[in-house]
């Protein structure tokens, strides 16, 4: 059962975390921005944002068969480059641990994405992860009907 609706109790808060999402849907590509959202909601058990997500692209033309790859994407041929290193960039983020982002894996996106581009990327990241710790903490479940 969801525990409280956070547009409502906070809804400047909202805002400006809608904000961001606005900001990111209008400056990324919007086939790695799906993909974004979809890996980083799997590595944190968001249900109502993979299920979210992973309807918005197939409604966009992303195939059934890249989505449910996106689990594994490290074994799957069918990403780019780009693509393969937004995805590696996205676990790194999402898992930061004591680490951080390991200088290989922001070497690998910083040679195949503009330094704008790459900042861009670092934002959805993170708005990705905003919202999936508001719907996860919040209990927010997706529509029953399939």
């Amino acid at each position: 059962m969801q525990r409280m609706d956070l547009a409502r109790v906070a809804p400047e808060a909202y805002r400006a975390v809608s904000g961001l999402e606005t900001y990111i849907r209008g400056n990324l590509d919007h086939t790695v921005l799906e993909l974004v959202k979809v890996r980083a909601s799997m590595l944190n058990g968001c249900a109502f944002c993979v299920d979210m997500h992973t309807r918005d692209a197939l409604a966009a033309g992303e195939s059934s068969r890249r989505l449910f790859a996106v689990a594994a994407w490290r074994e799957a041929p069918f990403f780019d480059e780009r693509e393969r290193t937004a995805l590696a960039l996205t676990d790194a983020v999402t898992r930061l641990g004591e680490h951080g982002v390991p200088d290989e894996v922001w070497d690998a996106a910083a040679e195949v994405w503009s330094e704008r581009e790459l900042a861009d990327l670092v934002v959805a990241i993170a708005t990705i992860n905003v919202w999936n710790r508001i719907v996860v903490s919040t209990r927010r479940q997706p529509p029953r009907e399939v």
